[in-house]
């Protein structure tokens, strides 16, 4: 389960949770000259807008979007 740590931030940890990747290849993606830019950087680290990065996901993974829609969906009909 996806824990955030805000309504509206995410950080790598919660990244990670997301796609289901590890932490380097997190490291990795947000290194893209395409990957939205940090929200801000803290002592954690840098964290991101919850819509930006699901923006990205959308646009770049649409099949990881399609499987958290579905998840949504799945646990509305529960």
């Amino acid at each position: 389960m996806l824990t955030l740590m805000s309504k509206h931030l995410m950080g790598a940890q919660e990244i990670e949770q997301r796609l289901g990747v590890s932490r380097q290849r997190v490291y990795v993606l947000t290194q893209r000259a395409d990957w939205p830019a940090p929200y801000d950087s803290l002592a954690m680290g840098k964290v991101w807008r919850i819509e930006d990065v699901e923006a990205w996901i959308s646009k770049h993974r649409p099949h990881v979007a399609r499987q958290a829609l579905n998840r949504r969906e799945e646990s509305v009909d529960e």
